[in-house]
């Protein structure tokens, strides 16, 4: 006499103890590695400054939970491979702060979106911001109109900086952004 199918496949919801254990003793493992290793490298490696930093932050992370869910790599495999992406953005950054060229090819230029409360259309539309979002940003910093903003940079990691006309002194803060 058979048991009637369910429509659970095998190994849904547990495939095996001994599993289990390799998750809760890798994973513990690799975490508190992944800790010393960040420790290490010190604070710029999981800045978000600029799109690089993120891609690298999603690296480690996605290469953290292959170490905890594949069996086929070893806790030695995944903890290398942890320290070689930190290995890699600690050179890359300090190549970055060293080497023109580096920092180019790394990172992008923070980017006017609105002068002087003028929307500059041309550079919302090669960023593909929209000017509602410009608007929303300048909204969240509690301003009302766009007459009230000096400028709008749209930041090398994507976010929107609002400088009120009353707060822009010598606008030195925008020195690295591209005049209009």
């Amino acid at each position: 006499m058979s048991t009637p199918d369910r429509g659970v496949p095998d190994g849904v919801f547990l495939d095996s103890w001994s599993d289990l254990g390799r998750v809760l003793l890798v994973g513990s493992s690799a975490y508190l590695l992944l800790v010393v290793v960040l420790r290490l490298s010190g604070k710029r490696t999981l800045a978000k400054l600029n799109a690089f930093d993120l891609v690298v932050t999603v690296a480690l992370g996605s290469t953290l939970a292959t170490v905890l869910l594949d069996r086929n790599v070893s806790l030695a495999e995944g903890v290398l491979a942890l320290a070689l992406l930190v290995v890699l953005q600690f050179v890359v950054a300090r190549l970055s702060v060293r080497v023109g060229r580096v920092r180019r090819l790394v990172k992008s230029e923070p980017t006017l979106l609105l002068h002087q409360g003028e929307l500059l259309h041309a550079r919302l539309e090669q960023q593909r911001v929209a000017p509602e979002e410009v608007r929303q940003a300048v909204r969240s910093q509690g301003i009302g109109g766009l007459e009230s903003v000096e400028a709008v940079v749209l930041e090398t990691d994507g976010t929107l900086s609002v400088i009120p006309t009353g707060s822009a002194g010598s606008a030195s803060a925008l020195s690295d952004v591209q005049a209009p």
